[in-house]
């Protein structure tokens, strides 16, 4: 399965090449099915001697037909289909779609309750990009997510159209009729164990992700799919989608009325909680966490370094206010939300052009002050008043400057303040933030 994937990869990066501005991700993601459990893969010849630039798809799309076996319409929107929610004006009634975008460990989780706790207006799902991830778990580490990007464009955009065929395809084991008990985190959200979504319970069906709210079966994507169409607001979470300007074609969708928050955390910060949380992908860090040697030219310290830079530079993008993202981009820092919960979230439902529903105040007013046995690493329940400098008594000086070394110039871009020696890092006395206003 690593070898056909491999190749497709490797088609993949052929066509970006070749047509680098093009909408040709897209048309990649439609021959894209479910991985089944590994079988001995079946070798196909492939003879690149007279491929051109213009039988280049044609290459590929025969390739990824042999390996997947995968037909019909990416989208699920015929062209009638669009030309009738066109007529019908799709985001009618002031239809706001909203993109959290986050790398892992920054608080997103946190701060996607803010709209999961809106009301019964609001649709929420949850880190949906995982399945597409997962399954395509070879070509996104061989690059860095820059060529799944397309896909996962094309994905968030089918969701906030609601429908949900795009992501379907990438769910594994595949759904039969459209019901799955395999989606990842399904109890996050509120929208997906509502009554009208509640499925009947199925004897000897396990559900990972179960409701926790009511006793529901797998979930029936159909039924997700109309609830969602009667929402008059729709919102994502992700930490998946690495590079801002790669969202263009979605944020321009005439359908849709897309505002992005960009949330960023001090990268010395994010290291910490890592090394907790993932503990067992940390231990090269953990072992120069006890006194060891960090060499400038480890693997460890270029993927520090590359993070930084992608979050960096799709910040640089959406501060520039291109023509295609004015009044559409919001950047906030995890630890203006941390000190500021109530006041960052109204200016978060400011931007949307939400009103801030009292559902939503609540949540944040009781889950911004709890006591330390109710925290988990995944737990959206803090005490914020604590939690912005925490960081500061579990990395030591020794990463702390490295991670200064590599990621200065995004530190520097969020106003992240530098420390030079270990009583500086511990000392609480000594705010770490500037003041700035990124809008």
């Amino acid at each position: 399965m690593k070898t056909k994937y491999a190749i497709v990869f490797i088609c993949i990066i052929a066509l970006v090449i070749i047509e680098k501005e093009s909408n040709i991700l897209s048309r990649v993601s439609d021959k894209i099915i479910q991985r089944q459990t590994p079988q001995p893969s079946q070798q196909i010849p492939l003879d690149y001697s007279n491929a051109t630039q213009n039988g280049s798809m044609a290459v590929l799309k025969m390739l990824l037909s042999k390996l997947t076996g995968a037909k019909g319409n990416y989208s699920g929107f015929s062209d009638e289909a669009e030309d009738e929610l066109g007529d019908l004006g799709m985001n009618g009634g002031g239809r706001k779609h909203i993109l959290l975008l986050a790398t892992t460990r920054t608080g997103s989780s946190f701060v996607g309750e803010f709209f999961n706790q809106h009301g019964e207006n609001m649709f929420y799902l949850f880190e949906p990009l995982w399945h597409v991830e997962r399954m395509l778990a070879v070509a996104a580490e061989a690059n860095n997510g820059t060529v799944m990007s397309g896909i996962y464009r094309d994905v968030i955009q089918g969701l906030f159209r609601c429908d949900f065929s795009g992501l379907e395809k990438f769910i594994s084991p595949p759904p039969e009729d459209h019901v799955t008990a395999a989606l990842f985190r399904r109890e996050s959200s509120l929208s997906l164990c509502e009554e009208s979504v509640c499925s009947p319970v199925i004897k000897d069906v396990f559900e990972r992700y179960h409701c926790k709210t009511r006793h529901c079966g797998p979930l029936n994507l159909t039924l997700a799919s109309e609830s969602c169409l009667s929402k008059q607001h729709h919102a994502i979470k992700t930490v998946r989608v690495r590079q801002l300007d790669t969202l263009r074609p979605l944020v321009e969708d005439p359908h849709l009325d897309v505002r992005v928050i960009q949330l960023v955390r001090d990268p010395r910060a994010i290291l910490a909680s890592r090394m907790v949380a993932f503990s067992s992908k940390y231990q090269t860090w953990k072992t120069w966490a006890k006194g060891g040697q960090v060499p400038e030219d480890d693997e460890e310290v270029k993927r520090l370094k590359g993070n930084c830079d992608q979050i960096r530079l799709s910040a640089e993008v959406g501060l520039s206010q291109p023509h295609w993202l004015r009044n559409r981009y919001m950047l906030v820092r995890y630890e203006d939300i941390a000190r500021y919960p109530m006041q960052k979230a109204e200016d978060m439902y400011r931007f949307t052009g939400i009103p801030f529903s009292p559902q939503a105040r609540e949540w944040i007013l009781r889950n911004t002050q709890t006591t330390q046995g109710a925290r988990g690493i995944y737990s959206t329940q803090r005490n914020s008043s604590e939690q912005a400098d925490k960081w500061r008594f579990s990395i030591p000086f020794t990463l702390a400057q490295v991670v200064q070394r590599v990621c200065e110039p995004t530190m520097k871009l969020f106003g992240y303040r530098f420390v030079y020696d270990e009583m500086s890092l511990m000392n609480r006395s000594i705010s770490l933030l500037e003041d700035r206003l990124f809008q």
